[in-house]
């Protein structure tokens, strides 16, 4: 157990890179990041992002895609479509962009309120046309569900319903997941979250990532740090999918997993006594 499930997974890992939503909308359209309160350039995460997938020899290469139908809930001109709780500290007449409203369930949902972006099929969904597509490289949709927003591209924001990319991972035996794109502090950061919390040892690249607000993007990697994943740059990256540089924190964070299946399994063991 000790040999198959720790150390052949430290000295052997097997890598995903996961390029979040590097979407046009993002970068130059309706919901341009540059218009907020970081003022980041969506776009500069491309050329890391890029030289990574050519000089990297990652196992795995997945693309997010944000992937709205037209009566989705976050955008902020289908306010009307939907009947606020009484909960909501904000009414529809006062409710601005970026603003966080709740709407009647069930189930209840705290919904923060988005320019119209990524709407399914048309240019300011698709994938920035500089960024390098591999031929072996998976697209995952998410935001689907019109109903309920979807930042992390595991599971929608109220965990009623995961994305392909959970069972993607695991038919590939993946081990190690590295995570960039836009928005550092929103999709992205929610996903690297979702990662460690499902098991993998989760790698953020901070160079390859541009965020909305810079309070946020700390809280971001303080919350990666504290769950046992690994804040690293660009450069750092081929030496950890190659084997040579081996990071304690992400061992670390593997034997937690593996003691806490084991303590799982022990009280399964016991309810079945």
């Amino acid at each position: 157990m000790c040999w198959n499930r720790w150390i052949k997974v430290c000295t052997r890992p097997k890598s995903a890179f996961l390029v979040v939503d590097v979407q046009n909308d993002f970068i130059s359209g309706s919901l341009n990041i540059k218009k907020c309160a970081a003022r980041h350039d969506g776009s500069e995460v491309i050329e890391p992002i890029n030289k990574l997938l050519d000089s990297v020899p990652f196992d795995n290469v997945f693309y997010s895609l944000d992937w709205h139908p037209d009566d989705h809930v976050s955008f902020i001109d289908n306010l009307n479509l939907r009947e606020l709780d009484e909960s909501s500290g904000i009414t529809k007449e006062e409710a601005r962009v970026y603003d966080t409203v709740t709407f009647k369930g069930p189930p209840i949902l705290k919904q923060r309120l988005w320019p119209r972006h990524c709407v399914q099929d048309s240019w300011g969904a698709e994938l920035h046309r500089d960024l390098k597509i591999v031929e072996h490289g998976v697209k995952v949709y998410k935001g689907t569900n019109p109903e309920v927003d979807s930042y992390s591209v595991f599971w929608d924001n109220k965990k009623l319903s995961e994305t392909s990319l959970s069972s993607q991972l695991q038919e590939r035996g993946v081990t190690d997941i590295y995570v960039c794109g836009v928005a550092y502090d929103v999709c992205v950061g929610a996903t690297a979250i979702d990662a460690l919390a499902s098991g993998y040892r989760t790698i953020l690249i901070d160079d390859a990532c541009r965020g909305v607000d810079l309070v946020d993007i700390e809280k971001t990697k303080a919350n990666v740090i504290g769950s046992h994943g690994v804040i690293v740059t660009s450069g750092q990256v081929k030496a950890m999918v190659e084997g040579r540089d081996r990071r304690p924190e992400l061992g670390y964070k593997l034997a937690m997993e593996i003691n806490k299946g084991k303590i799982y399994t022990k009280q399964s063991k016991q309810s079945e006594d």
